[in-house]
C-alpha cells in the first residue's frame, strides 16, 4: 500500500531563507519557486535532494494551521512525512480498517503537488503527522 517517501515537510517562518540553508549546508540540488495556497493557509517552497524532497511550507497569516506549531517551535521543523500511494481512496479506507484516524472529513484534498492527500493523525503515527499523497508508482520512480 505505502510507497516511497515523497518528502519531508519543514515548518519555517519563511521559505526563502529555509530554502537558502538547504542549499547552503546540505547541497540541495534544485530549488523551485515558492506559491501560495490561501485554501490551506500557506506558502510552500520545493527543494530537491538527490533521493527526496523537502517541502518548506510558512504560514499565510495568523489563521494559518502552522501557526500554532510555529508558536510552540518558532525556529521551525520537522512538520510532516508524505508517503505516495497508488489510490488515496483505498489507502484512506485502510487506514480506517485498521483503526487509524484521517484528520479533517477525510475527504482527499489537493495538495501541494496537485494531487489528492490525506493526513493522518501523529497519535496514529509514533507522533508523526503523515500524509498520504496519490501518484501512479511506476511514475515516481
Amino acid at each position: 500500500m505505502i510507497g516511497r517517501l515523497n518528502h519531508v515537510g519543514i515548518a519555517t517562518q519563511d521559505v526563502e531563507k529555509a530554502a537558502l540553508l538547504w542549499q547552503t549546508f546540505y547541497g540541495a540540488t534544485q530549488v523551485h519557486e515558492a506559491f501560495d495556497m490561501p485554501e490551506q493557509g500557506v506558502r510552500v517552497k520545493f527543494v530537491d535532494l538527490p533521493n527526496s524532497q523537502i517541502e518548506l511550507i510558512e504560514p499565510l497569516g495568523d489563521h494559518s494551521p502552522l501557526t500554532a506549531f510555529l508558536a510552540k517551535s518558532p525556529a521551525g521543523g520537522q512538520h510532516h512525512i508524505c508517503f505516495e500511494v497508488e489510490d488515496i481512496l483505498v489507502a484512506r479506507d485502510d487506514m480506517r480498517a485498521k483503526g487509524a484516524r484521517v484528520l479533517g472529513t477525510g475527504e482527499p484534498r489537493i495538495g501541494a503537488h496537485g494531487t489528492p492527500v490525506i493526513f493522518v493523525h501523529p497519535k496514529d503515527s509514533g507522533g508523526v503527522l503523515v500524509e498520504l499523497m496519490q501518484t501512479p508508482m511506476e511514475e515516481s520512480l
